[in-house]
């Protein structure tokens, strides 16, 4: 008789944008499993879903549990992977999440846990591969038509560290000029009234803004952020 019975786990693709050896990038959370099946391979935080929790329970309680991260500025559901053959053994599907962790936080990680820059993922287990380019996709996505940056930000910031840090999560140059005036057209971004102090070369000093939000909302449904010279 063919067993049919399938079991559950929840993955959570933890991104924040960090400071690398070129400026910022894009970065993963990853745990390096020490036991087969795929010992040595880096893998993402998760687990099986307990009978008496529902998945953003459980995602919150994987991030505690095996990587000691207890707080993400967003948390969302990011697709269900059901391959019967995406795990060796019993099938198991998986319900995914994306977590964004802003700028200035540096949690303390386990040992095997480390910070990976997504354009150069060490050799991954099973899927997780797939499931990092699936949230990397929605959150570029969620740049254009959403005020979803507030989760990567500092709680305030200048212009050119916002340019930054989009150019980091999107992968490609911002232009410091447009930014700044779709996003304060869409009242995404508000002025503080403070500024940073000159440097060496004086001129002007940058004045500082902050994410008028800090819950995520649909900012204009039609509008997509592309590359330079992208029509």
């Amino acid at each position: 008789m063919v067993d049919d019975s399938s079991s559950n786990e929840v993955l959570v693709t933890v991104l924040q944008v960090r400071l690398g050896a070129n400026g910022l990038e894009l970065a993963v959370l990853l745990w390096q499993r020490a036991q087969d099946p795929e010992a040595g391979r880096w893998a993402l935080p998760g687990g099986r879903l307990r009978p008496d929790e529902d998945v953003e329970a459980s995602a919150r309680r994987q991030l505690a549990e095996k990587v000691d991260v207890r707080d993400v500025a967003h948390l969302e559901q990011l697709a269900v992977f059901s391959d019967p053959h995406r795990v060796p053994g019993r099938r198991t599907v998986a319900s995914t999440f994306l977590g964004l962790v802003p700028l200035p936080a540096d949690p303390q990680l386990p040992p095997d846990t480390h910070w990976h820059p997504v354009h150069a993922l060490p050799e991954m287990s099973f899927d997780h591969g797939t499931v990092v380019q699936r949230a990397c996709a929605r959150l570029a996505g969620k740049l254009s038509y959403t005020n979803i940056a507030f989760a990567l930000a500092p709680a305030e910031f200048t212009l050119s560290t916002l340019r930054d840090l989009y150019g980091a999560a999107l992968g490609y140059p911002v232009d410091v000029t447009n930014l700044k005036r779709v996003l304060a057209r869409r009242g995404v971004i508000t002025p503080t009234g403070a500024t940073s102090a000159s440097g060496r070369a004086g001129g002007r000093p940058a004045a500082h803004f902050r994410f008028t939000d800090s819950r995520l909302r649909v900012t204009d449904a039609f509008a997509a952020l592309r590359p330079p010279g992208h029509p």
